[in-house]
């Protein structure tokens, strides 16, 4: 480690390899919200060991539900939810906006707070839509944390109307929890369209797989009906957001990496990486192994709509840099509310090292120039990390400001990504 941060590996030829990543953050933070509220003891295999999912485990225990390893297998035993409970949030949208729907079910009163810029996060949404539903919320009237949630023991439900334009985590966080209200949810957003559709579709699908009736034949709404969550043994698939750096290293480089395990069907946004890589030219294929990406010693500059996709948006951007012509990246203005103001921190630290990036009403306009070495600051977001390092394939001397941040969802990347890059 340097004294500036850490240094990039730089390669000189394709990369080449095969890589594994545990499990999809999305998934396993779902499944323990489930698994907290179900109607038995639910054991989870391949759950994903990072400090999101850490975070989600220590607030799930706050709040009375057990929690026990056993190999890879975790088993979250559901118990009477009650408070007082201090929950921190660190950084973790699924935990900051995932569990109050669920502690408004304790009985007492439930802190939260969270790292210095989740202070900085938009809560308000999710907080009125719970005031709406009859929980007890105290956030000094900023729509942002610290809060409390005062629980009486059950949520009364019903009818809510919200904005989830910014974060399709409002509506999850809703529809995870609807099933144990006393009416259930109907949730109804009114304005511009819900981002992360595969986030949504993700939710409801682990739903129904535990017995929860959810009706969303009708657009922008999500009726949950009350009743129990079954519990369901789970095994959790790789995480393929995380996927996306070291497939991008192949595009980049010429090279062929395989990621093991891909899922044939998947609703996690990381599943449309295969075509958003054929649209920079490279090749795909998937086998018994897994998924293959190989690059062809071009990349192709290309306009895309990320609002399905918005996290793979900074590794997006980096294979955008060294594409063969301009390249627009659209449909995620609301990336300025993620763990930093994605847009504002591609466009600064892209343009630091030389680049030609310029911010959009709803996305990024990227103009491919030579780049050189420096420091790239990652906001202590992970995704920001994965972007440098990809960037750093093709640069000199680039230095990664607070590699550690890759922690957040994958603490293995730096070792994981030297070894690829050889």
């Amino acid at each position: 480690m340097s004294e500036q941060g850490w240094p990039a590996p730089r390669v000189d030829g394709a990369v080449t390899g095969t890589v594994t990543v545990p499990g999809s953050k999305s998934i396993s933070n779902r499944a323990l919200i489930l698994a907290a509220i179900a109607d038995g003891p639910s054991h989870l295999t391949g759950l994903l060991a990072a400090r999101d999912t850490s975070l989600m485990r220590s607030a799930l225990v706050s709040l009375g539900v057990g929690i026990s390893e056993s190999g890879t297998t975790v088993t979250a035993t559901p118990g009477s939810l009650k408070g007082p409970a201090n929950v921190d949030c660190g950084l973790a949208g699924t935990v900051m906006r995932f569990v109050p729907p669920v502690a408004a079910l304790a009985d007492g009163v439930v802190a939260f707070d969270g790292d210095e810029y989740a202070r900085e996060r938009p809560m308000g949404v999710i907080l009125g839509a719970l005031r709406t539903l009859g929980v007890q919320i105290d956030d000094g009237g900023t729509g942002r944390m610290p809060y409390t949630v005062s629980g009486t023991g059950s949520v009364r439900g019903g009818k809510v109307t919200l904005d989830a334009s910014g974060s399709s985590q409002f509506v999850s966080a809703l529809l995870l929890a609807g099933a144990r209200y006393d009416e259930g949810v109907d949730i109804r957003h009114d304005g511009k369209p819900v981002p992360s559709q595969p986030h949504l579709d993700m939710s409801v699908a682990m739903l129904r797989e535990r017995g929860v009736t959810v009706d969303d034949a009708e657009p922008n709404r999500w009726v949950v009906a009350p009743g129990p969550i079954r519990a369901l043994d789970t095994a959790i698939e790789p995480d393929l957001s995380n996927a996306a750096p070291f497939l991008a290293a192949a595009v980049l480089t010429g090279g062929e990496v395989t990621v093991t395990g891909w899922p044939a069907e998947t609703t996690q946004p990381g599943g449309q990486l295969p075509e958003l890589f054929t649209r920079f030219g490279a090749v795909v294929t998937r086998t018994e192994d897994g998924l293959t990406v190989r690059g062809t010693g071009r990349v192709q500059g290309c306009d895309l709509d990320l609002s399905e996709v918005g996290e793979l948006t900074p590794v997006i951007a980096a294979v955008a840099a060294f594409a063969d012509g301009p390249s627009y990246l659209r449909g995620i203005a609301h990336l300025r509310n993620h763990e930093t103001d994605r847009l504002a921190a591609l466009e600064t630290e892209f343009n630091a090292l030389g680049g030609d990036v310029t911010q959009l009403e709803d996305g990024l306009a990227i103009r491919p120039k030579s780049l050189h070495g420096g420091l790239f600051h990652t906001y202590d977001d992970h995704r920001m990390a994965h972007a440098a390092a990809v960037v750093g394939l093709l640069v000199d001397d680039l230095q990664i400001e607070n590699i550690g941040t890759t922690a957040k969802t994958l603490p293995e990347f730096p070792a994981m990504w030297s070894e690829l890059a050889g």
